[in-house]
């Protein structure tokens, strides 16, 4: 008060700064330091407390510290008079303060985040959506979304778990390991910065979709507001963003309820992508509507502008379009080409195609399409007009397409007929291998029974999303922070195993179900394919397994013994004050089961949820040896 009580005195000697009445005209004070008036300037710098506090020396020059002064000045209560005290300050405030005078950020994320409601970890907690609308501090954030130390370590593969011992790297020394990880997704988001920014080629979310209803793939709150949807998906994705590579994808699936609105932040935060929404047929039987029946999600690709990422599809056999081989119209005489006429060889008996002939001489002229020679049908590119043509193909090529060849007998004459396996991808997918009753709920209640998921993804859907982006890169790294049943694992999985790739998924859930559904299922397919292995992993909870314990309490006893083991080992915030909350215990008593719990973990500090690395050698967080051993080793600390 002292500091406030002279610069008020100082300012006052000059006239111009005061009213008739003998206060400050605070307006004028702002004015003459937003002008830099050396009327003010001399004022400041003839006292010798306010010369110290609002300049500062370099090389024997005073510099006006003009943001600090205008700060101070329109901060303090006992500088505020009626006319100036709301000129052009129409706005939000926070304890008497506008938001552009703060030096703070409201975080404000739904409780399946664990971060500023108290979370949930189990699949049967459904409450409603409470938030604690806590401010922090920009230092406190940074805090906050500092790397996390790691715990419960242990490698699993086709034989079960055993014990971690170390992490697999390439030669440029990243993590080649499967990887799951359980904690909050956007502080395990952060602890994979260090380790993996710039080197994820594919990141597949599928997010609660917000429907308002149960039926969901996640297990947890799924009817957010729409602005705390876009909240909670904003800060992931902003996160997320820094683990991409260059030529790096997103892909994130939803439905009608917020597809509007995530189009529009996808195209906030990747300005520099293009953005493609593409409609895939999940549910072919239909969600009833007021006006229709609806059968179709969206999968939205974000792609680096400019940019071919997109591989092509495969086509199934009885799905290809077959046109003949041998050409027609202008150019396609054998004169055109010598090397396209050839003889293609055929077994009569199961119309394979056997081999293919040597390129015919110049003088060679057979008198029809077809020979039989040996039992074996040799086929030219003669045209029912008994014209000699060309293969599309020449010989030294046509080897390489041979799985893409059929030979067909039609009207009594054998053709050769070209069908590609492969094409560009539509920008809508009906097959009824995307239906998520038979290839999402049936598949993933044969791997793991009795599980909770009502209708998640399937399986092939979420395969041919992976395979659009990664088919030829045989080692990309995926990652799904929104891992749910662990379908992607899953693709992931099955497209190695087709065509031996080493490609990596990293799998984010907080939800206690990523122990007994989601690594079991892993686990699962790892027995049945005999291949492969990942390491589950955990972020350390303090403060967070006090919210955990806070949020299953069924009575208010439990909650007072809860408070007193809080009293004596958690991180509480630093202006609580146990010996009032003590006072007011009679008070606490009073207050729904509800209230109670939000007061509790509102006084928790948030920081504080999960052991930060900068304190795995702090006594007070009681790392353990192993804990030390595999977060050394994650972050290569002694390396």
């Amino acid at each position: 008060m002292k500091l406030y009580k002279t610069l008020e005195e100082t300012l006052k000697k000059e006239p111009n700064f005061v009213s008739d009445d003998g206060k400050l005209k605070k307006w004028v004070v702002l004015h003459s330091a937003q002008n830099f008036d050396e009327e003010l300037i001399e004022l400041l710098i003839d006292n010798k407390e306010l010369k110290e506090k609002f300049f500062k020396k370099v090389k024997d020059t005073l510099i006006f510290n003009q943001n600090l002064f205008i700060q101070f000045l329109e901060q303090k209560n006992y500088l505020n008079d009626s006319y100036t005290k709301y000129k052009q300050k129409i706005g939000l405030t926070i304890d008497g303060k506008f938001l552009n005078q703060r030096n703070e950020v409201a975080l404000v994320w739904p409780y399946k985040d664990c971060i500023l409601e108290g979370g949930q970890s189990r699949e049967e907690d459904k409450r409603e959506e409470i938030f604690f609308n806590e401010v922090l501090a920009q230092d406190e954030i940074t805090q906050l979304l500092e790397p996390k130390v790691l715990t419960n370590a242990k490698r699993i593969d086709k034989n079960g778990e055993r014990p971690f011992d170390k992490f697999n790297r390439n030669e440029n020394g990243t993590i080649t390991d499967n990887l799951i990880i359980k904690g909050n997704n956007l502080l395990a988001l952060h602890t994979l910065e260090k380790e993996f920014t710039g080197k994820v080629k594919l990141i597949y979310i599928d997010p609660p979709y917000n429907t308002g209803t149960n039926g969901d793939t996640f297990k947890y709150n799924n009817a957010f507001k729409h602005s705390t949807w876009l909240t909670f998906m904003h800060n992931r994705l902003s996160a997320a963003k820094e683990l991409l590579s260059k030529d790096g994808v997103l892909i994130v699936t939803i439905d009608k309820n917020e597809q509007l609105f995530l189009g529009i932040m996808l195209k906030e935060i990747f300005k520099t992508y293009e953005i493609h929404c593409i409609t895939i047929v999940h549910n072919p039987r239909g969600v009833q509507g007021t006006n229709f029946s609806y059968t179709h999600e969206y999968a939205c690709f974000v792609i680096p502008d400019g940019k071919k990422l997109i591989g092509n599809r495969i086509i199934e056999e009885n799905e290809r379009d077959f046109d003949n081989l041998r050409n027609w119209g202008s150019e396609s005489l054998r004169c055109d080409a010598k090397n396209c006429f050839y003889p293609i060889i055929v077994d009569p008996n199961t119309s394979k195609i056997i081999e293919f002939g040597e390129v015919c001489k110049d003088d060679f002229h057979p008198d029809k399409r077809e020979i039989i020679k040996d039992g074996k049908i040799y086929i030219y590119p003669i045209d029912n007009s008994n014209i000699e043509r060309k293969w599309r193909y020449a010989r030294q090529s046509v080897d390489e397409i041979k799985n893409l060849l059929r030979a067909r007998k039609k009207n009594g004459q054998w053709d050769i007929e070209l069908g590609k396996n492969f094409g560009q991808y539509k920008t809508v997918w009906i097959d009824p291998k995307y239906d998520a009753n038979i290839y999402g709920k049936q598949l993933l209640n044969s791997l793991v029974p009795n599980n909770p998921f009502s209708y998640p993804k399937s399986l092939w859907s979420v395969y041919d999303c992976i395979h659009a982006v990664v088919e030829s890169d045989k080692n990309a790294i995926i990652l799904d922070f929104c891992a749910g049943s662990g379908t992607t694992g899953h693709a992931v999985l099955e497209l190695n195993k087709k065509d031996g790739g080493n490609r990596q998924f990293i799998l984010c859930e907080q939800m206690d179900y990523i122990e007994n559904i989601t690594s079991k299922r892993i686990q699962k397919v790892i027995e049945q394919n005999k291949n492969g292995d990942f390491v589950y992993l955990e972020l350390k909870k303090y403060n967070q397994a006090f919210i955990e314990k806070i949020e299953a309490a069924k009575d208010t006893k439990t909650l007072l013994h809860i408070w007193e083991d809080m009293k004596e080992k958690s991180f509480l915030n630093y202006n609580v004050d146990i010996k009032k909350q003590e006072e007011h215990l009679k008070e606490f008593k009073e207050l729904s089961l509800a209230e109670q719990k939000q007061h509790l973990c509102e006084i928790l500090d948030k920081n504080q949820l999960y052991v930060n690395l900068s304190s795995l050698n702090d006594a007070d967080f009681k790392c353990s040896k192993d804990e030390k051993n595999v977060t050394e080793k994650f972050y290569r600390i002694k390396e």
